[in-house]
């Protein structure tokens, strides 16, 4: 799909689509531009805040696979912070989405839909704090949508169409995505169909398609201020340690391996911190990812 498919503003507009370059093959991403040191710090002010944070997941697959079947996502990965511990909750895919967005599973063991909680969570506490959210899935017939599945869409993985707590424009297809990416809410998450997600199809097909679809926002994200993170849903495999592709690349991203344990809580502990936002369930439980950042002493 081309990237000129992302249109419309961050919840309901549609300018005119220009669709950013993408680079010839799958060839490994401009480096980040020389910075200060790494230190283990969070930034430290409402000025070091990321101006917009894209959340990307995928599904279903162990890190082994993704790094060695998918070019593009190892190259992407490479160039970024990667988290070599970075582990899901549990199976199969839904609870680990819930944990994700609200600090909790919630109770759900399974896929089961449709499901309806009225807690708090990411984007609630983002609009209450007078921040932006918006939830982009590949498929969704049009904005609210509360079938369970649609095409490729399936409402398990949009954990945001579960909770009357969130904003009702945050649910948004992935057509209403902005091309003007300083457009874009504060924080995003995109969910591509069960094919392009990896779920039902492979990781080459995947790879392709983050190729195409999202590295015009990771080369920008580079320069303005912006955040991407790539991360997975759970581990193919059921009996190990359900250890999953998680990785960071932006402005003030410190490239290199972040081998300290994380999960899901923690990534939510990073974002909500990031802007001030009080911790949710089990994020309170454990510390941002402090590691990521890229910052002067």
């Amino acid at each position: 799909m081309a990237w000129c498919a992302l249109l419309a503003s961050c919840l309901l507009g549609a300018p005119a689509c220009a669709a950013p370059a993408v680079p010839a093959a799958h060839a490994a991403p401009a480096d980040p531009a020389p910075g200060p040191a790494a230190t283990a710090s969070l930034p430290a002010d409402a000025a070091s805040r990321p101006d917009h944070v894209v959340v990307v997941m995928l599904e279903n697959k162990d890190e082994g696979d993704v790094l060695r079947e998918g070019p593009y996502l190892a190259a992407l990965a490479a160039s970024g912070a990667t988290l070599t511990d970075m582990h899901a909750e549990t199976h199969p895919s839904q609870p680990n989405y819930l944990a994700l967005f609200s600090g909790d599973t919630q109770g759900v063991r399974d896929d089961r839909c449709p499901l309806t909680f009225d807690g708090a969570n990411l984007a609630s506490e983002l609009s209450d704090a007078g921040y932006t959210f918006a939830g982009y899935s590949e498929d969704l017939p049009g904005p609210g949508y509360t079938g369970c599945t649609a095409g490729g869409y399936a409402r398990k993985h949009s954990p945001w169409t579960d909770f009357s707590t969130a904003p009702a424009a945050a649910d948004q297809p992935l057509s209403a995505m902005p091309s003007d990416y300083a457009q874009l809410p504060t924080v995003s998450f995109v969910i591509p169909n069960l094919c392009h997600d990896m779920h039902d199809c492979s990781i080459a097909e995947g790879d392709d398609w983050m190729h195409e679809n999202i590295d015009p926002y990771a080369q920008w994200a580079r320069t303005h201020h912006s955040l991407l993170v790539v991360s997975f849903d759970e581990s193919e495999s059921k009996g190990g340690d359900n250890h999953i592709v998680t990785f960071a690349v932006g402005s003030d991203v410190a490239a290199g391996p972040i081998t300290e344990r994380a999960d899901h809580y923690r990534l939510l502990r990073t974002l909500e911190d990031l802007y001030g936002l009080p911790a949710l369930g089990h994020s309170a439980d454990t510390s941002a990812i402090a590691g990521l950042w890229r910052t002067t002493a």
